[in-house]
């Protein structure tokens, strides 16, 4: 989904790896109503996959990603705070990324991108808050992959935000996750339609893509949900024509959803925003974990984690907190019993709605 404003930036844009984009855009959207300076402005910055469409407005009614969390009177109360979530530079929904037109040579950059960081995602988003005229913020919020983001933009920007909340986070990504996501990458290039990235976009490889979705969801969710929720429950409409499978729910439901994302979701982007994500270590922040820390100027954090997360596992999220406490004085944890694995955060709302909105009650 196209975020509802975008924004160029006027300029020559270094990456922090190495080369550079021409006047990148970066989409965006805003709820709420901007007050001074920005201090009552909030920053959020999602996972892998969404756009930044966190939550429905006036120019779009639609349901967002994060619906129950932001808007009048909720978590994230837009009457308020001043919320802004970015489309992460890279991606493919509004923001320049590989499926995005070179303005060097009228073509897709497809994988003349250069490579990209998770910083490079944080500095796009400080020139959209430039842009809007915000000169601090009250609190930057993320999400998986965002919460690295969050902490690569505190580092990049030492005090340009009083608070932190980190959802389902680390400083940097485990081994586990590292071979999943390197794995799912290698299944799209593997797909002969990927053709070293330089597949027909109107016929991408969705066997690939579709392949790695499943995988994917196999590592969002946990193996406790699908007990409760599956069982051996057998499938409503069985893939005739193939006896290998399709005859569990449990099946269609990985199926219905890798169909729907291979739709959505750019080949190219996602195997550059992936490697970002494994490439993301806080310590190249100074040279060590320590020296990364030192540069946070966080007044309060929050830090919360699920206890059936697989790929950001609760002992990820208690070393954030150990690092933390040594650079914030007013932090809190908060371990939820979810049994939803990594996509609580986006789905368990009786559980995050509280925890964020007592944080954010005292964030004025």
């Amino acid at each position: 989904m196209i975020a509802s404003k975008t924004m160029k930036i006027e300029k020559q844009f270094l990456m922090y790896r190495g080369g550079s984009l021409d006047s990148p855009t970066v989409a965006y959207e805003t709820w709420g109503t901007l007050k001074g300076e920005g201090d009552n402005a909030i920053l959020i910055f999602s996972g892998l996959s969404p756009s930044a469409h966190a939550s429905s407005s006036p120019e779009d009614s639609s349901a967002g990603w994060w619906e129950e969390m932001i808007g009048p009177g909720l978590p994230v109360d837009t009457n308020r705070f001043f919320v802004i979530c970015v489309n992460s530079l890279g991606s493919c929904f509004g923001s320049t990324g590989p499926a995005s037109v070179d303005p060097n040579t009228g073509s897709l950059y497809r994988l003349s991108f250069p490579v990209l960081s998770l910083e490079d995602v944080a500095e796009s988003a400080f020139e959209v808050l430039k842009a809007l005229g915000v000169k601090k913020l009250n609190t930057i919020i993320g999400c998986s992959m965002g919460g690295m983001t969050a902490l690569a933009f505190c580092a990049q920007h030492s005090g340009f935000s009083d608070q932190m909340i980190s959802i389902s986070s680390a400083t940097e990504a485990l081994p586990f996750a590292i071979a999943v996501r390197s794995l799912q990458r290698e299944m799209i290039c593997k797909d002969p339609k990927w053709n070293q990235g330089n597949y027909d976009v109107d016929d991408p490889p969705v066997i690939g893509q579709r392949l790695a979705r499943k995988l994917g969801m196999m590592t969002y969710r946990s193996a406790i949900e699908w007990e409760y929720r599956f069982a051996r429950e057998e499938a409503e409409n069985k893939n005739g024509g193939n006896p290998f499978y399709g005859d569990f729910a449990v099946e269609s439901y990985l199926e219905n959803h890798a169909n729907k994302f291979s739709g959505q979701f750019d080949a190219n982007c996602y195997l550059y925003l992936s490697r970002a994500s494994d490439l993301f270590d806080f310590s190249q922040h100074g040279g060590t974990l320590e020296a990364g820390f030192s540069r946070l100027k966080l007044k309060r954090c929050l830090v919360i984690g699920v206890q059936s997360d697989i790929l950001f596992p609760i002992h990820q999220q208690k070393k954030l907190v150990d690092d933390l406490s040594r650079v914030v004085n007013d932090l809190q944890f908060k371990e939820l019993d979810c049994i939803k694995g990594h996509d609580s955060f986006l789905v368990e709302m009786d559980e995050f709605c509280p925890v964020i909105h007592d944080f954010l009650t005292f964030a004025e």
